[in-house]
């Protein structure tokens, strides 16, 4: 039985590349670990870096992870990202794990 989880992801429009302060600046809503800050998702190009790199955060946990992964997939649809995995774990949770989708 799984359950789903409720995300916190807002579309926040961003124009050029982020900046250090740029990103400071961002609300929580934009990020995929909204309470790290870690991984925005302003735009298709930052959702799809979210996917690829998502093995690479550290110091959350797993609720962190169902949160974040739920927030992927809001960008990821607003944006008009396929992504083809179901659930983080396929993704990883450690840097170098493999991706078994690919």
């Amino acid at each position: 039985m799984t359950t789903k989880t409720k995300t916190t992801w807002r579309a926040y429009e961003v124009e050029g590349e982020l900046s250090t302060a740029d990103k400071n600046r961002l609300p929580e809503s934009v990020f995929a670990f909204p309470e790290s800050r870690k991984l925005p998702l302003t735009d298709a190009d930052h959702v799809r870096n979210a996917l690829a790199r998502f093995d690479q955060v550290k110091d959350v946990d797993d609720d962190d992870r169902d949160l974040a992964f739920a927030n992927l997939l809001a960008a990821a649809k607003h944006y008009g990202v396929d992504v083809a995995e179901t659930g983080w774990r396929q993704l990883g949770r450690k840097p170098h794990t493999r991706n078994p989708a690919h």
